[in-house]
Formats: structure tokens, C-alpha cells, sequence
């Protein structure tokens, strides 16, 4: 079929992300909004205090290491001309200060409130007695280390708790997210599945909302540390001195151009990462599932040669991001240099020239070094919300995936029937692709009690006439009815019900044996015993370590095709349905356990209406009526009988040994 050649692609995306994306994740967020609330203050709090960090150190650098300049005349300037230097004040009024400048009456002057010495000369003093002169200096600095040290505690404490707060609201919205997920991929339709592989959709359930999970925890909240320390430096930097605030921001229009052309190429990158990631998880799937079969037919080494082509251009498309941030983050890197560097040139000319402090000098070199650690970050989150963004298309698809059977709207729709009274075809046609037919104008009826059988060569639509019954599809055309009524007009758990289905190769989940019979864990240990019973699977638990509580590999494989399907008869039995489909039901077991499951079909379709899908002509003559289905068709029906002495189709079928049909 030509329509299956890209039957496993992944669907186009826009050239750009829509920002509608973000609109749609809000939902999720909104759940959690006081956490992320309280999370936000804590952050403006934490950003508030790490502002203040350089601040304070300008302060103890201008108030308590070096003072500012101040116009003093010494007594020793023959000129008699005012001069402007750094002089230390000290009060003549404190303890040992006087003494000291009575020991070095050279270096002080003295008035009758205070001590000056020039900053210069106080290196002559003797250690003692500069820490006497210097005491007030020092206890001041003691402060200032006290306010910083307890800034980062406080710091730490905040930012532990918006941390805590932040992980454990991210792992709330992915648990919500992935619920959300699972649920509406539950009701999609089977054709959707038939469209994409078991790998892709579990990197969709794992690794793409994981991704999202980063972006809960790292971008929401730090995108707003950032841009409050952005804000909140630039705002302090211009008030200490706003030439120098301009010069230091010189540098910001190649950072922005630099990081504008990371978004636009990150941006395809991390698509490219994504769907190599899911074609990796898809191949790995598939040669899970088929490893018997490649080491059957000794497909090992084009198995692996194919996952190392598959395994080399994810490796490729990572190499690409590799190199991309070792050109942005460099970039970002010597900006921040240079602009210090520019700080550092102009603004140490200043304070030569008196214009600023030393202490403002180390302040503004404290702030743009702080200036580039969000731009930097920012760029970073920007890595993980390209990424998130990625991952949330894809996640969003699925979502936006309206493939599902659906339900019948409020003004047709009519209450499932208690019993099944008659079910009947009125010339349906149904195909999986337009202009393909599987089914072509199938009529037939089968009345409560009655069991009818479908044979039909390989290929024939069997099975998909199954699915129509059940509503794993629905037809293109004609109309399928129970008791008269079009079943698309019945609510589809309501359904599904009332019939059974015991397919081929029936499917076992991982869990306990009691799990996979029986849905409703009300039962009763008598009903269980019923079931068992009629089943013939009593034996079978019998010889199990734990009984019905024995644990199942998934798939059942630790336990005999024979067995899985007497267990799928019993879980048919559970449901105790009005209508019992048998899809080649004793196909794949060996003729030791045909007896059994034989006889525990005879006793699930007592009193019940049954469809039998044939395999072996054994099973097809006990039918009522039996149809003949070949290309899409019904070519032949009535009883067994008639059919042989007819000799037309279904006579050559009976001479075959068996029949096998995979559609």
C-alpha cells in the first residue's frame, strides 16, 4: 500500500513555535498557582539580597577602608594652599587617641575635636596604635561582615525552600500532565496506533514530559530571578554613576544579536534531537518485541547496522548543539570580559580623577559580573525551553488528535439494551484507506442464541469485521444494529460491555493472574471458582505457586499459549457477556490443549450469541450458518452441510488442512 510508506513518520511541524504552547501548558500550571506565587516572592527576595551584597561592600569600602577625599590644610605647606587628600578623622575625645598623636606629633594634626592624619602616613604607626586610631573602622567593617554573612544564610534558606517548592510543584504538573496524557491516549482509536510505534509514544509519556518537568522546575521562576536582577542592577548601576552605566552597556546589543541567532538555530536542533530520540526508542522497541525473529533469520547485523545509521544521526544532531553553545556560551563569555575590562579602563580613570569612589569602582565591577551570570542563565533556560517547547508539540499533538471512535451526541443517543437480541450487517463497506476496500457491502443477521462462523482465506477482512463489531472502527458505510438500533447510537463502554472477545493470540498484562481475569476485584472467591470452573483453567491455578495470585510476566509469556487462552476465555467468562467473538481462538495452541480450550469455548457460547472466526473446519461446522468471505465478500453461506454439497468455495477451503488469516 502506498499509503504506508511514511506510515511511521513523524507529522510536519511550524517553522517557528507558536506561542499558543505556553497557553496550553498555563492550564496545567494553574492548578499550583499559590506554590508558584510563594515560589516567586521567595525569589524576589532572593534577588533583593543578592543585589545587596556588592552594595554593602561599596559601603565598607568608602565608609570603613578607604573614606573619601577631603580639602585639609597642613600646617607644613609652605604655600599655605588647600590640597585634596584622603585624611582619617579620629575623635581626640577617644581612649588612646590623643596619646597616639602626642607620640607622632609630625604626622597629626590636632584641632579640639579631632585627630588627622593623612591615609598615606598612617602606615608609619606602629600596628598597636593604628588599631587603637582605627578602632571605629573596625567595628564597623565587623558589621558589615555580619550583615553579608547573614545575607547568605538567609540566602540559603530561601533559596532551599523555593527549591523544595519548585520540585515538588514540577513533579506535581508532570504527574497531572502524563495522567492527562495516558487517559486521552486510552480513548483514541486503533488506527492511530496502527499510524505510530510503541517507541515514539513512550518517549512522548517519558522522556518529552520529563522535558517539560525542567521547565516547570528551571525556566518559570528563574526567568523571573533573572530579569528581576537585570532590572535591578541596571537600576543600580545607573544611580551610582550613569556614564560609567552606559559605557558598561556597550556590549549588550552583540549579546542580544548573539542570542537571537541561538534561539533560531537551537530551535531546529532540538526538533531534530527529539524525533532521532523517539526513532531510537522505536527501533530499540521493535527489536525487543521481534528478537526471536532476528535471531531466527540471523538479522542481527542488519538490525544493528540500521539502530547504528539511527544511533550516528542522533549522535550528529547532538554534536550540532554541542558546537552551538561552544560558539554562544564563548561569545557570551568574552562580552562579559570586555565589558569589565571597559569598567575597569574608564571607571579607574575616574576615581584617579576623583569623579567616583573606589568603593563605587568595586561595586560596578561586582554588578556586571552579576549582569552577565542572568544572560548567561537566561541562555541556558533558553537550551531547556527550546528544548520543553520540542517536547510539548509533540505532546500536544497527540492531544490535539481527535482519532477516537466517537460518542453519540445527547439527541441519538439510546440506552444500551439489556440482552442482545439480534445483531445485523446492512451493507456495510469499510477500508483503512480511501480507495482501498476491506469490506465491501456485508449484510447478514444473528439472533440471540445462534452461532455463526466466518471463513475466508488470508486476507479476506475476517477480523476487520470483528472490529466493526466491537467499534474499534466504524464503517464508511451501511449501518451495523443491535435489536434494531445503529450500536454507533449506544455509548461505547456500554457496548463493549456486553460482548467478549477471545482473540488468536490473546494478551496478558504484567500482574497477578486475578488481575488479568477479572477487572472487578468484587468477586466473590465462589464466582471465581465458576469461572475457573467453566473455563477449565481450575488446574492451571491449581499448579501455580500462588494460585490466582500469582504474578504474570507481561504478555503472559512465562506461561503456555494453551494456557493464556484458556485464561482469555475465563476473563471472557468474567464479563459474562451476551455476544462472544472468536477470533481464531485455538490458532496458536498445540492439539494437547485443544481439547480443553474446545471444550471451554462449547461451554462459554451456552446460551450465548457467538461469532466465530474459523480456523479449523472442526470449529466452523458446529456453526448455525457459516459465511464464506473472500476479497472483501460474502461468496457463499447456509450450514455446513449445504455448503459441501454445493462443492463450491467452501468445499476447497475443507479440503485444506487449515487456514490462517492475519487482517
Amino acid at each position: 500500500m502506498n499509503q504506508m510508506a511514511d506510515h511511521y513518520s513523524e507529522d510536519a511541524l511550524a517553522k517557528k513555535y507558536d506561542l499558543k504552547l505556553l497557553k496550553r501548558i498555563l492550564p496545567f500550571i494553574g492548578k499550583y498557582r499559590f506554590f508558584f506565587f510563594t515560589a516567586i516572592l521567595m525569589i524576589t527576595m532572593i534577588t533583593i539580597l543578592e543585589l545587596s551584597l556588592p552594595y554593602i561592600t561599596k559601603i565598607a569600602i568608602d565608609r570603613y577602608i578607604v573614606p573619601g577625599k577631603t580639602s585639609f590644610i597642613f600646617k607644613n605647606n609652605q604655600k599655605n594652599k588647600d590640597e585634596t587628600e584622603r585624611i582619617f578623622h579620629g575623635r581626640s575625645d577617644q581612649d588612646g587617641v590623643m596619646r597616639i598623636a602626642e607620640k607622632y606629633p609630625d604626622l597629626f594634626m590636632v584641632d579640639d575635636e579631632s585627630v588627622n592624619i593623612p591615609f598615606r602616613k598612617l602606615g608609619m604607626l606602629s600596628g598597636d596604635d593604628l588599631a587603637i586610631l582605627r578602632k571605629k573602622d573596625i567595628d564597623g567593617m565587623t558589621i558589615m561582615a555580619g550583615i553579608l554573612l547573614g545575607i547568605v544564610i538567609l540566602n540559603f534558606f530561601l533559596n532551599f525552600i523555593q527549591t523544595v517548592l519548585m520540585e515538588y510543584t514540577g513533579q506535581m504538573i508532570m504527574h497531572d500532565l502524563r495522567m492527562s496524557l495516558y487517559q486521552h491516549m486510552q480513548h483514541l482509536s486503533m488506527s492511530y496506533y496502527t499510524k505510530n510505534p510503541v517507541g515514539r509514544l513512550v518517549t512522548r509519556t517519558t522522556n518529552d514530559i520529563q522535558n517539560l518537568h525542567e521547565m516547570f522546575t528551571s525556566i518559570i521562576t528563574f526567568v523571573f530571578k533573572d530579569l528581576f536582577l537585570l532590572i535591578g542592577i541596571t537600576t543600580v548601576l545607573f544611580s551610582i554613576n550613569a556614564e560609567l552605566a552606559v559605557i558598561s552597556f556597550l556590549a549588550l546589543p552583540v549579546v542580544l544579536f548573539t542570542a537571537y541567532k541561538f534561539a533560531d538555530i537551537a530551535r531546529d536542533i532540538f526538533r531534530v534531537l527529539r524525533i532521532k530520540l523517539a526513532e531510537i526508542n522505536t527501533r530499540f522497541s521493535e527489536t525487543i518485541h521481534g528478537m526471536q525473529v532476528l535471531q531466527l533469520f540471523l538479522k542481527e547485523k542488519d538490525n544493528y547496522m540500521r539502530f547504528k545509521q539511527l544511533n550516528r544521526d542522533n549522535y550528529l544532531a547532538g554534536m550540532q548543539q554541542v558546537r552551538l553553545f561552544a560558539i554562544f556560551m564563548p561569545i557570551i563569555e568574552l562580552m562579559g570580559s570586555v565589558t569589565i575590562a571597559l569598567v575597569i579602563f574608564y571607571g579607574g580613570g575616574h576615581v584617579v580623577s576623583k569623579a567616583i569612589t573606589l568603593g563605587a569602582l568595586v561595586a560596578f565591577i561586582s554588578y556586571m559580573k552579576l549582569f552577565f551570570r542572568p544572560i548567561r542563565d537566561i541562555a541556558e533556560k533558553f537550551n531547556i525551553l527550546q528544548n520543553a517547547l520540542a517536547s510539548a508539540e509533540r505532546i500536544f499533538q497527540i492531544f490535539d488528535n481527535k482519532n477516537h471512535i466517537p460518542e453519540p451526541i445527547p439527541d441519538e443517543r439510546h440506552p444500551m439494551p439489556e440482552v442482545i437480541k439480534e445483531l445485523s450487517f446492512n451493507d456495510v463497506s469499510f477500508s483503512y484507506f480511501p480507495g482501498e476496500p476491506v469490506l465491501k457491502h456485508i449484510s447478514f443477521k444473528v439472533k440471540k442464541g445462534e452461532t455463526i462462523a466466518i471463513v475466508g482465506p488470508t486476507g479476506t477482512g475476517k477480523t476487520s469485521l470483528i472490529n466493526l463489531v466491537i467499534r474499534l472502527y466504524d464503517p464508511q458505510k451501511g449501518a451495523i444494529l443491535i435489536n434494531d438500533l445503529d450500536i454507533q447510537s449506544f455509548p461505547v463502554k456500554d457496548l463493549r460491555k456486553k460482548i467478549s472477545l477471545v482473540s488468536q493470540d490473546p494478551f496478558l498484562f504484567s500482574g497477578s493472574l486475578r488481575e488479568n481475569i477479572a477487572s472487578d476485584q468484587t468477586l466473590s472467591s465462589e464466582e471465581y471458582d465458576k469461572i475457573l470452573e467453566v473455563s477449565n483453567c481450575a488446574s492451571l491455578v491449581q499448579k501455580l505457586p500462588k494460585g490466582l495470585d500469582t504474578p504474570l510476566s507481561e504478555g503472559g509469556t512465562s506461561i503456555s499459549s494453551g494456557e493464556r487462552q484458556l485464561i482469555s476465555i475465563a476473563r471472557a467468562i468474567s464479563r459474562n457477556p451476551d455476544l462472544i467473538i472468536f477470533d481464531e481462538a485455538t490458532s496458536y495452541i498445540d492439539s494437547g490443549s485443544e481439547e480443553l480450550v474446545q471444550n471451554a469455548i462449547s461451554r462459554l457460547m451456552k446460551d450465548r450469541t457467538a461469532i466465530i472466526i474459523a480456523h479449523r473446519l472442526a470449529t466452523a461446522k458446529k456453526a448455525d450458518k457459516i459465511y464464506v468471505l473472500k476479497d472483501g465478500r460474502f461468496i457463499e453461506s447456509g450450514p455446513h452441510d449445504d455448503l459441501m454439497r454445493k462443492k463450491g468455495f467452501y468445499y476447497k477451503l475443507s479440503q485444506m488442512t487449515s487456514w490462517t488469516d492475519s487482517t
